[in-house]
Parts: C-alpha cells; structure tokens; sequence
C-alpha cells in the first residue's frame, strides 16, 4: 500500500489503544509506529525522525510530559509535532501539556474519525509551513525549517514560542488581541488560560530580546521592529 509519506509515532501503554489507533491511522494511509512508554518513543523518534507524536500522559517508564520536554529539547527531533492523547481532561493535565512544548491536547475517548481530522489538521501545518520567510535586518524567521537567527546565531524554539513569533512577526505594528492569539496558536477547541500567552512571551524576550515585544495592557501583544 502507497503512503502520503508522513510518519507517525503512536505512545501508550495499552494495547488495545495502540492497536485500535494504529488500525484507522494505516487505514488512512499513514506511516504508523509504536511505543509503550516514553523512554522507548524518544529512542524510535530519534531512529525515524516522525511528523508527527501522538503521546498518552500516565505510562511506566516515563510518562509523556517528561517525554515531551525531552523531545523538545533535543537537536534533532525538536520540532517535531506532538499532540498529547490522554484520558485526563482537567485543565491543569492540559496546561502542563502545553507548557512542555505540546501543539495539542486530545482527551479520550475519541472516535476515529475525529481523531484523524485532528491529525489531518496538524500535518497541514508541515504543508502550509513552505517557503515562508520573515526577514527584518540581522533578524530571520524561516517557517519552512523552523529556524530563527538572529545576528548569525541561530535560536532553538519550541514549536509554540516559535508559531507565536512568526504570527506577531508576520505584521509588525499591529495589535494581536489575546482571544486572537489564543486561537490562531492554541486553537478553538482547546481550553488554556491567558497565563500561557504571557509565559510564551516571556521566554521568547528572554531569546530573541524585550525590546521586540510590546505589551498592549488589557488588550494584547504587538512586534516592534
């Protein structure tokens, strides 16, 4: 069977979850690997370099925050897309998720269906990611590869620091509205607090510099250049 040629790693340490998931993602065509915990998905994503990680939270081992926080902060896989999968919905499980670098959060059960249009949704982002470019003097924003450099050095971000410098980037002097923000980065579906807009930008004055970042009191965020 010809696949689209995206890799996925799947993560759980059930294995009729694994089993049921991995059976609709190769019925759509999808590149499909398994782990059972987190310190088994950071050796396989390393060995396949995947598209895409679909995490559980609770595993032996290691569990998928810590995991996720690994991956992010390793050279080569860094970037890689990561969306949690997980049974536990309350809102602190979700924040956590999001502040080790998650671009999702799925709470189960889900049905198949959703679940691909949800992985559908995130793979488009690698598609949409082409030949986009920011460049203002010794600042460059390449979305294509995910690479900031600024004055020749080059800046390591996680994916979300780096979606929400693109997007306020992207038109210098306009005021991002935070439900704007919250949207665009986080999605409509996902429930997270305005407290992690403010981390985000907080950790990208402390990379990229203050000086880049205006605060719009009550309002939202603009880029200054």
């Amino acid at each position: 069977m010809e696949t689209n040629n995206f890799k996925i790693l799947l993560v759980d340490d059930e294995p009729d979850i694994l089993e049921i998931i991995s059976y609709s993602l190769k019925n759509a065509d999808y590149d499909v690997y398994t782990a059972s915990n987190g310190l088994e998905a950071i050796k396989i994503a390393k060995k396949i370099e995947p598209h895409l990680i679909i995490l559980d939270l609770m595993m032996p081992e290691m569990d998928g925050i810590e995991a996720c926080e690994i991956i992010r902060n390793d050279s080569k896989i860094g970037k890689t897309l990561i969306t949690f999968l997980s049974a536990r919905g309350e809102d602190y499980s979700q924040m956590a998720g999001f502040n080790v670098g998650a671009d999702d959060y799925i709470t189960k059960p889900i049905k198949p269906k959703m679940l691909l249009s949800k992985v559908k949704s995130l793979l488009r982002r690698i598609s949409d990611d082409e030949d986009e470019i920011i460049k203002y003097d010794e600042l460059t924003i390449d979305r294509s590869s995910y690479k900031v450099i600024l004055k020749k050095n080059e800046i390591s971000l996680p994916r979300k620091e780096f979606e929400l410098l693109f997007l306020l980037a992207s038109k210098p002097g306009k005021v991002f509205k935070r439900e704007f923000i919250l949207e665009s980065i986080w999605g409509k579906d996902v429930i997270v607090g305005d407290r992690t807009i403010d981390v985000h930008i907080r950790k990208l004055r402390e990379k990229i510099g203050d000086s880049f970042f205006k605060t719009i009191k009550g309002v939202g965020y603009k880029f200054k250049f």
